[in-house]
């Protein structure tokens, strides 16, 4: 099979080209996207909450395509306009600064006070983006996951020997994550990030090396059922297998054991929809992450399935509009 990079370009490179200087935490990242399609009329909205980011755009508009009345908010455009019995999917992103979530979480409460069906919920997105929390979530519930120990400081005891990775406590698109080898490689990582937003904000997560092999499989949770999933490859000298750094996408078909243990990841957290990366292990697989903004698209289907209406069908997400041949 060709490894070809296939699917939408990650958001990694709008990350980048954000200007980072005087970002205050609190302030929102991007600006307020518009709203995808025509809701005038009354009913139930799908709204997917965020501060538009690919994915979220296309979901939004892959979904009206179906007939789902779907429809891109940010958290204010949200406690402005959902009603009790619409359906909110929060997909809030890991800051571009890596020091944080983005804005909105605290919208959270009053949609769900309000009676707005809230998924993925604030506990339930800062367990999947804080690698900490992650981790320590893993471990209380059986889960093999490589060991995490934090670094508070540059000059704080490690805790942990190399060979390791450093990596930020909030981290996406593979930035600033390094492996280390040796003890002069941490304290050479340490020295380079020790003025980055992030490292002065929450220290460093320094983990286990799971032996890299290259590849490694992610898979998309949502309530409790495994909807869509991939193969990561890395390029030639590349250990790292995300795919803004230019690994390639291979189609997967999960087996039991596979989704048992995403599926468990996700319940860990408390996720209802989340994406699980997974590395091989001598005796079975281990959790690395989990991504409660988890980029995909039809690249991520199964066999024979359609990610967006499994999406849809797991979330208890209805059909309002009929569809042309359905």
């Amino acid at each position: 099979m060709t490894e070809t990079l296939i699917g939408a370009a990650s958001d990694a490179d709008a990350a980048r080209a954000i200007d980072h200087s005087g970002m205050g935490i609190g302030e929102p990242t991007s600006k307020v996207p518009r709203l995808a399609g025509d809701f005038s009329s009354p009913g139930e909205l799908v709204a997917i909450i965020g501060w538009g980011q690919r994915t979220s755009r296309e979901l939004a508009e892959e979904w009206l395509k179906r007939g789902i009345p779907a429809v891109l908010l940010s958290p204010p455009e949200a406690v402005s306009l959902l009603a009790p019995g619409d359906t909110a999917l929060v997909r809030l992103d890991v800051r571009p600064t890596l020091d944080g979530i983005e804005e909105g979480l605290d919208a959270l409460a009053e949609l769900v006070h309000r009676g707005v069906r809230v998924l993925n919920s604030r506990s339930a997105l800062v367990h999947a983006h804080d690698k900490l929390l992650t981790a320590q979530c893993l471990v209380a519930a059986g889960i093999p996951h490589p060991k995490t120990v934090h670094l508070p400081r540059a000059g704080a005891p490690l805790g942990l020997r190399p060979p390791l990775v450093v990596k930020p406590r909030f981290g996406s698109w593979g930035i600033d994550v390094f492996r280390c080898d040796s003890d002069d490689e941490v304290e050479a990582v340490i020295r380079a990030v020790r003025d980055r937003p992030w490292f002065r904000r929450h220290g460093a997560l320094l983990q286990e090396l799971v032996p890299p092999t290259g590849r490694d499989i992610r898979l998309l949770v949502a309530d409790g059922r495994v909807v869509g999933g991939i193969q990561r490859v890395a390029p030639p000298g590349e250990w790292r297998t995300n795919v803004s750094l230019g690994a390639a996408r291979r189609s997967v078909t999960p087996s039991p054991e596979l989704s048992r243990l995403a599926i468990a990841a996700a319940a860990a957290i408390g996720g209802d929809f989340v994406g699980v990366d997974l590395l091989p292990l001598a005796d079975g697989y281990a959790v690395i992450e989990l991504n409660g903004a988890v980029e995909f698209d039809r690249s991520y289907d199964l066999e024979g399935q359609d990610v967006y209406e499994q999406l849809a069908a797991a979330l208890g997400v209805r059909r309002t509009t009929p569809v042309p041949g359905r």
